[in-house]
């Protein structure tokens, strides 16, 4: 049964996820008109209204918890990959014209399984930021890429200062976003290190590898970038976010279960399904596993 959305106003975009990332995403956009922000809880909406440090300022988002949802017109949904299925029927629950993620990993069949017959699809977004004792820290402004017929949400992150766009070729666009995941979250969460040091030593030389034994992978699956311009487009990335706390890194820090599945395990099976051992990339998904196990217990 879906929450009573009657009594709720209907705002023109809604995000679900209200992390990092995602109150990042709502500061800036709240500046420019009205967004909700929908927190996990009514505990956590309740936490999030009396206001919370995003940057320099207090922000106090519209918030809602999953009892008292109101309307949206456009979903953006910022959570964990395995919380996709969850927050694509509270997506639902808005009444929203369409959805789009903004998630790590590859998650647009979980949204369409949910979601019917709405417009749905995965984008991608290189926005960096992370939270600590302090607040939620901005960390690198990147590019937010978004499949065609979500122009309306394009438009509304634009108005709110950030680079944002329709890209028609948004498979390949997802699978250069994969290929700077799989290399850059990994190697932050193992080192504990921000973004840019995953450039240097000692981490540089497991960079290269995993980075060389990715992208043949992903290039036959539809990457459209060869090898030299693979490689540049990730350590740009790299360096553009380089105060950044990957979020793989921020799971570690705070013992919570990372993305690991998600990010490197879709490699994996896609490397699988190809017949391609990843050797590089097998270790590293181990090794997250072990220090994600640990900091849990």
């Amino acid at each position: 049964m879906l929450p009573d959305t009657k009594a709720a106003p209907r705002y023109p975009l809604a995000i679900v996820g209200a992390g990092a990332l995602g109150l990042n995403f709502a500061a800036r956009l709240a500046a420019v008109g009205p967004v909700a922000l929908i927190a996990r809880s009514e505990a956590r909406a309740a936490e999030l209204r009396a206001g919370v440090q995003v940057g320099d300022a207090i922000f106090r988002p519209q918030a809602f918890g999953p009892d008292s949802l109101p309307a949206a017109d456009w979903v953006i949904v910022l959570v964990k990959t395995y919380d996709t299925a969850a927050a694509a029927h509270t997506a639902l629950a808005l009444r929203p014209r369409g959805v789009v993620s903004l998630q790590n990993g590859l998650v647009d069949d979980v949204l369409r399984g949910v979601c019917g017959g709405l417009p749905v699809g995965q984008g991608i977004t290189t926005e960096g930021a992370f939270r600590d004792g302090a607040g939620v820290k901005p960390a690198g402004a990147g590019e937010t890429l978004l499949p065609p017929g979500f122009e309306a949400v394009a438009a509304r992150l634009q108005e709110a200062g950030i680079a944002a766009r329709v890209e028609p070729q948004i498979a390949a666009a997802r699978l250069a976003k994969l290929l700077m995941n799989v290399v850059i979250n990994p190697l932050g969460a193992i080192f504990r290190v921000p973004n840019g040091a995953v450039l240097e030593l000692p981490q540089r030389p497991l960079f290269d590898a995993l980075l060389a034994e990715a992208w043949p992978v992903l290039r036959a699956e539809g990457l459209a970038l060869d090898e030299a311009a693979a490689r540049e487009r990730v350590i740009a990335v790299a360096r553009a976010t380089g105060a950044n706390r990957a979020s793989m890194l921020q799971d570690v820090l705070a013992g919570r279960r990372t993305e690991i599945d998600a990010i490197t395990g879709s490699l994996l099976a896609l490397a699988e399904r190809q017949g391609t051992e990843l050797p590089t990339h097998r270790a590293v998904f181990a090794l997250v596993r072990v220090i994600e196990a640990a900091g849990r217990a």
